[in-house]
């Protein structure tokens, strides 16, 4: 069994990613590791929360993974493959009833789809996999690197996730976080790619993910955003009448605003008669100074700034309406563009976590101005609401889409077809790929092993295939049945390389699958993971 330390460079990695990880662990034979990805349900609520909130934002902003792409150089072919125990499989899940119609179009699995992942830097990734047969129904199969990042120790990487039939910001059947990830001691420990592969436990999934907004009183508002929590203010226009009411009740802290609709109506001195007792009526217009009410203005940040910050003075702050509140994405959108066109005089921002924007914030600013009560005044009521997600469980993995079989210590030099979602470039700059729907390859691999110096590849199954970065973890089925749509995976797409240096790559790889392999599968196939929703 080999100890090797793996070299950056070489062939584009196939990646992707996983929740929080603990210290690995393996069984007395050196064969098997493992790793927890999110351990608790609560961990894996966080994760369901950091990919879905604002409507999927983190899941279409992540790309596939592509690593420093360059051409794997010395590529060689060796001998053939010498079986450590004999052949076996397990049957898919999903089985269907033997057809002797015959199909001209290429199905493609429901089984397949993207896993995300974050990285340490925060960017977010996806790359291929499948569901896999197993006695829960709660397995994915993809490449270690698509789990384990080697570039720092092969430790797990963050907030692993599985989307079947993933397409743009759509999760059809459910998304899936990975609870607890099974691969090769090798691979774990030593980078070894000729163990590049994965078998990863997922709760059951969740879907129907919703940001429900409920109304609340503004005390409630300003505990739950106090928390951390989401939220927004919607501003209503009232009648002058309903602001006096509302004013009257609920006073200055209240949410009954008013400010001058016209910022160049015709401004008074301030009445002699001005106290702290009766200022509340003087902006309610009904001061002992018949005729003169005072309102405010909204000003530039400067002015609002220079103004005096005390007293009853024209143009002194008017402090009870410049603080910052939070707002809703479609409110922060539009004045994002009436601040582009000078329509908004105020601030905004957008509060980013994690890579994602997660709230949005308006700050405008206004100064006192005494005017005579024929002058037109703006008033509003605003109204205070939280932000919760609301999600329900669609249950297990396996019965929402079935399972790929698993098959080992097979031949080599036979038919194989893949399904995955290619992205990047090839070596010369084309981008044929969208990445947006899965492509597939067919063919026979190879007989003889495939040898990279570079990646210390000794001894895997190659394929021809013109794809590119994100079909890494793109499964090898072996006997697909194109009207049943599953076969059995023998395989994950490993390495991506260009065998004969014109710029393009033309070559998947998969480690082979042997007993070994098997052994850690059976593991994973056997492990529990539960629900998130009861």
């Amino acid at each position: 069994m080999k100890r090797i330390l793996l070299p950056a460079g070489g062939a584009i990695l196939a990646t992707g990613l996983l929740a929080a990880g603990l210290a690995s662990t393996a069984n007395a034979d050196d064969t098997l590791a493992k790793e927890d990805l999110a351990k608790t349900s609560a961990q894996a609520a966080e994760v369901i929360n950091f990919w879905t909130k604002s409507d999927n934002a983190a899941l279409k902003k992540a790309t596939a993974f592509n690593p420093d792409a360059l051409e794997v150089q010395k590529i060689s072919s060796g001998g053939g493959y010498s079986a450590d125990t004999k052949p076996g499989s397990t049957a898919p899940i999903g089985e269907e009833k033997k057809t002797t119609a015959k199909v001209q179009n290429v199905n493609l699995p429901k089984t397949i789809g993207k896993v995300f992942f974050e990285y340490r830097d925060g960017s977010l990734y996806w790359c291929s996999g499948t569901s896999i047969q197993s006695q829960y129904r709660n397995l994915v199969a993809t490449a270690g690197h698509c789990v384990y990042d080697i570039a720092a120790n092969a430790e797990v990487v963050s907030r692993w996730v599985f989307v079947p039939g993933y397409y743009q910001g759509r999760a059809p059947w459910g998304i899936y976080v990975g609870k607890q990830a099974f691969t090769h001691y090798d691979f774990d420990v030593y980078e070894d790619f000729d163990r590049d592969y994965a078998f990863v436990t997922v709760y059951d999934g969740i879907g129907g993910v919703v940001n429900k907004s409920t109304k609340v009183t503004p005390s409630e508002y300003k505990a739950h955003v106090a928390k951390g929590g989401d939220g927004y203010v919607k501003q209503t226009p009232i009648t002058d009448k309903e602001f006096a009411a509302g004013y009257e009740k609920y006073g200055e802290s209240g949410p009954y605003k008013s400010a001058s609709a016209d910022p160049t109506v015709e401004s008074v001195a301030k009445p002699k008669d001005v106290t702290d007792a009766n200022i509340a009526a003087y902006k309610l217009g009904k001061g002992p100074t018949t005729g003169v009410q005072l309102t405010a203005v909204e000003v530039t940040e400067s002015v609002y700034a220079a103004a005096a910050k005390t007293g009853y003075e024209n143009g002194s702050q008017y402090k009870s309406l410049s603080d910052e509140i939070a707002i809703s994405k479609e409110e922060y959108e539009k004045l994002k563009a009436d601040k582009g066109d000078g329509k908004f005089l105020g601030k905004i921002r957008a509060e980013v976590a994690n890579g994602a924007e997660s709230a949005w914030f308006k700050q405008q600013f206004y100064v006192q101005k005494w005017i005579r009560t024929t002058e037109n005044v703006k008033y509003w009521v605003e109204d205070y609401y939280v932000l919760e997600h609301s999600v329900k469980s669609v249950g297990r993995l396996g019965d929402n889409v079935g399972g790929q079989g698993f098959a080992w210590n097979q031949p080599t030099g036979k038919y194989v077809r893949t399904f995955g979602y290619p992205f990047g470039p090839h070596l010369d700059g084309n981008k044929p790929f969208t990445g947006v729907t899965p492509k597939w390859c067919y063919g026979k691999t190879a007989k003889n092993v495939l040898r990279i110096p570079s990646k210390k590849v000794e001894e895997q199954v190659s394929l021809k295939c013109t794809v590119t970065a994100g079909y890494d973890g793109a499964p090898f089925l072996y006997k697909y049945s194109n009207s049943k749509r599953l076969g059995y995976v023998n395989g994950v797409t490993s390495l991506i390389a260009d065998t004969d240096n014109n710029k393009r790559y033309d070559t998947i790889t998969s480690p082979y699958f042997d007993g070994e392999t098997a052994a850690i599968y059976k593991a994973a196939s056997a492990s529990w993971s539960g629900k998130l929703i009861p």
